[in-house]
């Protein structure tokens, strides 16, 4: 990407302002997503993403600039324009580079680019089709595929030298049901940091099936009650109401400036002792994994809350520096048009010892979210709303009829301390997380669970 003395030139420019720290994060960046909606090939695009973002930190102070043009010349005036900015006077010099050769925590068997574009956009075709034949109901159907291939080097003033490759391939389904001027919606949309044989593992026809079978199911559902009941979480995608309700809160973005509800926690019972809840963004092929982080710091398995203690949080850099913590290879960004900090890789609460069944026929009267839509959270809080995307009633031990129209509410804490019985099968679901350093693949998931009670919202 560029020459080590070039790298050097233009952190040791950087740091004339008085900076303690200086770094480069340099992307280059391949992405083809198609789009077929109603039949036809609806877009597709093919693009690169080319350029390098400097950050320079003195105290807590940061300063952030970017540029595509990746010249020497280029490069330096960015270095002097940021170092300006800070008017002081230079303190730090560059430390000889160190390169790290960690092995790539994901094994990519077939680049994407291998494979001709004529075969991808028969995938979406065929999910496409599977989907309008599933049932009258359905009014329309799209497939998305999306691939990425994102090669980084991170060097900073340290000596750190890191390049990291990503290969990330994902394949999303949408069906929307249409009965009596109302519709609903489903959806299934896998991925992984995986090339081409992510279709080995993956078949597109029964993501197709599910995404139908979702929204068919939801259009002929009565509505749900409302009330405070039990409510019984599914495996995969049920894992978005710990992500976002708990997960945020327990970044240092947050943490460090006493905006969490978690902060000042560490050691403190804070959950059911059934709950221990991870981040780990070094799982083999994970949608959310990395060799390194956008800090060049190891990924790593991170256990954030074991048996109810909260053990840890989410730490980058500068935030670590605030709180007096070192990072936990937990800091990331969009690209390099954004300035990078902590943020989740792929997040889940770990098996616990109860079947499915036995959640539910533990469970006289209840809710069963199979799973979750969107939804909204306070960090400062906790406090949650979330749409059920797929949900259930559960009456005298057993589901019973579907239901739609259903939203929980409540904040983090009060869920986590009200969880009364964790499953045995775990699953991750797989989507993109938005924050302050832009839209990142991040994946989560839990086994099933019981909250004892919850606010559930209806119609």
């Amino acid at each position: 990407m560029l020459k080590q003395a070039t790298v050097e030139r233009v952190l040791s420019t950087a740091l004339a302002g008085g900076a303690d720290f200086a770094e480069i994060f340099v992307e280059d960046k391949d992405v083809t997503t198609i789009s077929y909606v109603d039949a036809k090939l609806d877009r597709l695009d093919q693009g690169r993403d080319y350029g390098l973002g400097l950050r320079l930190i003195k105290g807590f102070e940061v300063i952030y600039s970017y540029t595509s043009d990746l010249s020497e010349e280029s490069l330096l005036e960015l270095a002097r324009n940021a170092a300006a900015a800070l008017n002081g006077e230079a303190k730090q010099k560059v430390l000889p580079f160190h390169a790290s050769s960690r092995a790539n925590v994901n094994t990519i068997k077939l680049l994407p680019e291998q494979i001709a574009l004529r075969q991808k956009v028969d995938l979406c075709a065929e999910a496409h089709d599977v989907v309008k034949a599933y049932d009258p109901l359905i009014s329309q159907a799209s497939a998305r595929y999306l691939e990425g291939t994102q090669n980084v080097l991170i060097a900073n003033s340290e000596g750190l030298w890191v390049e990291d490759a990503r290969v990330r391939t994902r394949f999303a389904v949408s069906a929307v049901a249409q009965d009596k001027g109302e519709m609903q919606t489903g959806f299934e949309g896998p991925g992984a940091s995986m090339g081409f044989e992510f279709f080995e593992h993956h078949d597109i026809r029964e993501i197709a099936k599910e995404a139908a079978r979702v929204a068919v199911t939801m259009i002929k559902a009565d509505y749900a009650p409302s009330g405070s009941m039990p409510v019984i979480m599914d495996n995969a995608f049920g894992g978005v109401l710990f992500h976002e309700s708990c997960g945020h809160g327990l970044e240092a973005s947050f943490v460090s400036k006493g905006t969490s509800v978690y902060t000042g926690k560490l050691g403190q019972q804070i959950a059911s002792p059934l709950v221990t809840a991870i981040d780990d963004g070094s799982l083999p092929n994970a949608w959310g994994s990395s060799t390194y982080d956008d800090e060049g710091t190891p990924t790593q398995r991170n256990v954030l809350i074991e048996n109810g203690v909260l053990k840890s949080y989410l730490v980058d850099r500068l935030n670590g520096k605030r709180m007096g913590l070192e990072s936990t290879g937990s800091c990331r960004r969009q690209s390099y048009r954004w300035v990078p900090t902590s943020r989740m890789n792929n997040t889940f609460i770990a098996p616990g010892n109860s079947t499915r069944e036995e959640i539910i026929a533990n469970t006289e009267y209840g809710l069963y979210a199979k799973k979750l839509g969107g939804g909204s959270v306070d960090v400062t809080t906790g406090e949650f709303n979330f749409a059920v995307a797929e949900g259930y009633l559960i009456e005298n031990g057993k589901i019973t009829c579907p239901v739609r129209g259903a939203s929980l509410i409540g904040t983090g804490l009060e869920v986590l301390q009200k969880i009364d019985m964790v499953g045995q099968e775990f699953a991750l679901g797989h989507g993109m997380c938005g924050a302050s350093s832009g839209s990142i693949p991040a994946a989560l998931g839990q086994p099933p669970l019981r909250i004892s009670k919850l606010t559930v919202g209806g119609r």
